[in-house]
């Protein structure tokens, strides 16, 4: 980088550091005087008030607060509440700003590479836009293109991001939150790299290639670059707006059961998790498969971590303290007594409740609303009680997925046999088998070394 982009960069980085220093410090402040204090203080006007400064300012510290909205009280519950509204829906950039970009991503001979090209954003997102345009063959594609100084902007996000989970760590200890920062931290850098979310789609064209239901787009590498991401165009209805027009419960059944392949398929047969299950990450088509988009966020584990997730369902199906004891020892959890163990095996059964149930059911059977929030707080006491925990940062995105994914399914009114579904795919679970697949997949997709386990890189070695 030359000084000129050097001197840019850091600028781009200190103006972001003052439009966000005062929403997170003063709220922090206000937050931390109400506990030293005991000042009266109206939590749910400054939560909305740093809602609104997040959602303006588009970015990666609004996707990082929505990640930690789904961790048991990782943060205020008025915090999490306003926080989880947050939507990738930032206003769009104009056509200037989109030829800028396009000059500076493809060349000053851009448009040639194009059949057409719409300078009016499809779709706008949290890190960038999409726009829609055709190549010179007749295909169809979407070209998501990121805005500028988002490099500097994810550093001085994740500067404030730091400041407030530290402040509410003083006052509230019941999580320890430095595992969980760092992966946020790494997730967000890479999510910056179009050329690693083209891998990570290809992996993911890979992974689901016999799953009719879910369809992923194809990336053009000769048409993106770090940040651009040129890939097919996939037709379909968002998710949201097809339950509006409330179709049969048949066809929501579908939606579900082809969502929960797309999650769990690559994860328990792949060991490769997508860490965003965002409502607007997918679409729907009229035969009620689904479209899968943004490869952002996407972590793969070691072979030994999918067991474990295994072995706390299970001990969590047959109350066998001894064996979720080793399970939360093989995520990372190392350090925990059983009390603590205790504590979060109440967590565990509220999520793996559906899958040890072996019937028809809703994903929750319980109407109230705030249910899951009621066990997240009872969690978060007992925690709190017995010393506080430190989750491993692997925790972090199979969290997110998990409640991410069943507030989905709640949306869609899904009735399925989720035992059944579950029960499918870790049948024939072998540890061996799940790390010689993952290291094949990721070659041919072309995943780069950063973020892979040291199992899955050794393989790709031995491999080569």
């Amino acid at each position: 980088m030359s000084s000129a982009e050097d001197h840019a960069s850091l600028f781009a980085e200190l103006r972001r550091l003052a439009r966000t220093s005062g929403a997170v410090g003063g709220i922090a402040a206000r937050f931390a005087g109400a506990r030293m204090f005991g000042l009266r203080t109206d939590r749910t006007a400054h939560a909305e008030g740093l809602r609104d400064v997040l959602g303006g300012l588009k970015g990666p510290l609004m996707k990082a607060a929505q990640f930690l909205s789904t961790i048991p009280d990782a943060l205020p519950e008025e915090y999490a509440a306003e926080l989880a509204h947050l939507q990738s829906n930032a206003p769009p950039m104009g056509a200037a700003f989109v030829r800028r970009r396009m000059t500076s991503e493809l060349g000053a001979d851009w448009r040639r590479k194009f059949a057409t090209f719409e300078e009016t954003a499809a779709a706008a997102a949290s890190l960038g836009q999409v726009h829609r345009a055709t190549l010179h063959d007749g295909a169809k594609v979407a070209c998501k293109l990121q805005y500028p100084d988002m490099a500097s902007t994810v550093e001085a996000d994740l500067r404030q991001l730091k400041l407030a989970m530290a402040i509410y760590h003083r006052f509230d200890n019941a999580i320890r939150h430095e595992q969980i920062f760092e992966e946020l931290a790494e997730r967000l850098r890479e999510e910056l790299d179009y050329v690693r979310e083209a891998a990570q789609m290809r992996l993911y064209g890979i992974m689901l290639r016999n799953e009719p239901q879910v369809h992923v787009p194809v990336p053009f590498a000769e048409y993106s670059t770090r940040r651009l991401l040129t890939m097919t165009w996939l037709d379909g209805t968002p998710l949201l707006h097809r339950l509006r027009e409330d179709p049969p419960q048949e066809e929501r059944n579908r939606i579900a059961e082809a969502l929960f392949r797309a999650w769990y398929v690559p994860f328990y047969r792949y060991g490769v998790l997508h860490g965003d299950p965002h409502l607007g990450n997918y679409q729907v088509r009229p035969d009620g498969s689904v479209n899968l988009l943004d490869f952002g966020v996407v972590r793969v584990f070691e072979s030994k971590f999918v067991r474990g997730v295994i072995d706390l369902f299970e001990a969590v199906r047959d109350n066998n303290d001894d064996l979720a004891h080793h399970a939360y020892q093989t995520w990372g959890f190392t350090d925990i007594s059983r009390e603590q163990m205790a504590v979060l095996n109440e967590w565990a059964r509220f999520l793996y409740e559906p899958l040890v149930e072996d019937r028809v059911r809703r994903i929750q059977e319980n109407d109230d609303p705030t249910f899951g929030r009621s066990v997240a707080e009872r969690v978060h006491a007992g925690l709190q009680r017995t010393g506080g925990v430190r989750p491993p940062r692997e925790f972090v995105l199979v969290d997110r997925s998990a409640i991410g994914l069943g507030g989905v399914f709640l949306r869609l009114r899904a009735e399925l046999n989720w035992s059944r579904l579950f029960r499918d795919l870790i049948a024939d679970f072998d540890a061996g088998a799940l790390a010689a697949r993952q290291a094949a997949a990721l070659r041919e997709a072309g995943v780069p070394g950063p973020g892979m386990p040291g199992t899955a890189v050794r393989a790709l070695d031995t491999a080569g």
